[in-house]
């Protein structure tokens, strides 16, 4: 490992997806039932809409805009869920799911647009606090909509601390939402980087590894594990950068550079469909789009491309 993995730092860029809100979470008035009546029916009180995991948006011919007051809200459908994101510039924020099958006659509408998430943070049409908001409450919506019942005794639970919880109605046992934690890192040796390709991938996508964070492992363990299972190399030293939300549905992408001690991959087909070790050189032309053998990396906004950028630029 080169000099320069003990000086290494990934500072919030501007482009990472889903960092950076600006959403005050205010989660000591979750319980206050009072203050949650009149924060909801508050006059300037700003509603975000989802449908099938879909944020819903306001289209005037010319402009996005994802809030709409509650009144607004409220005539596009019943909420099936309810939760209090928290407060933004002395306004409350709420997020509704509305049910599925109003999918087709939203999505119809000229005054509306219906666009997925992931396309909402690749092309930026909102700053980054406005997206981290609309990627909290996906995630919180979509919690909801998977946990419908404890799974202690198997039977209905409900909504409460403002959608931050969820009781069971029979045992009474608690349920909190759920953030699955998935290291993703860059293996390091000298000059060279390993990145690995996922069955799944467009064609020409090559990325950083990356897996799930286990019962008893710390973030180090994890890495070392997930590298040594998928690509046969063994690993010393472990860097974390920087965490991203991803909600898809709900994880934590933990950000890290590893030193690999070993160079001989060995992939591991359940995992990837190739990996292989690429120069700085190669990495800057796949970063730039110009990479020969037609090799691209994965979208600006998301944790993987800033990893690779910074080891072009260590």
């Amino acid at each position: 490992m080169t000099d320069w993995f003990d000086a290494l730092s990934l500072r919030g860029p501007a482009d990472l997806g889903f960092i950076n809100g600006g959403l005050d979470r205010t989660a000591l008035r979750r319980d206050d039932l009072a203050w949650q009546h009149i924060a909801y029916n508050a006059p300037g009180t700003q509603i975000l809409v989802l449908c099938q995991d879909t944020p819903i948006l306001k289209w005037d011919g010319s402009k996005l805009s994802s809030t709409f007051k509650l009144s607004e809200a409220q005539a596009l459908g019943a909420a099936t869920d309810i939760v209090f994101l928290g407060m933004e510039n002395g306004r409350s924020c709420f997020a509704h799911q509305l049910a599925a099958d109003l999918f087709p006659s939203l999505k119809a509408r000229p005054d509306l647009k219906l666009i997925d998430m992931r396309s909402i943070a690749m092309q930026a049409l909102f700053d980054q606090s406005r997206t981290s908001a609309l990627g909290t409450a996906k995630s919180l919506l979509s919690w909801h909509a998977r946990h419908r019942f404890c799974s202690a005794c198997g039977q209905a639970s409900a909504a409460t601390s403002a959608g931050w919880k969820r009781r069971c109605t029979v045992c009474g046992v608690e349920h909190f939402p759920r953030t699955d934690p998935v290291v993703i890192m860059l293996a390091v040796r000298g000059d060279v980087c390993l990145m690995g390709r996922a069955p799944q991938f467009p064609e020409g996508r090559y990325s950083c590894l990356a897996g799930f964070l286990e019962p008893g492992e710390t973030i180090e363990e994890a890495v070392r594990r997930e590298i040594h299972e998928e690509a046969g190399i063994k690993v010393g030293r472990v860097r974390y950068m920087q965490a991203q939300p991803w909600p898809f549905p709900s994880s934590l992408m933990i950000g890290c550079i590893a030193e690999a001690l070993t160079s001989d991959i060995t992939v591991d087909p359940a995992e990837l469909a190739d990996a292989r070790w690429f120069t700085r050189a190669e990495v800057a032309a796949i970063l730039e789009n110009t990479h020969a053998g037609g090799v691209n990396s994965p979208p600006r906004m998301a944790i993987a491309n800033h990893i690779m950028d910074l080891f072009v630029r260590a």
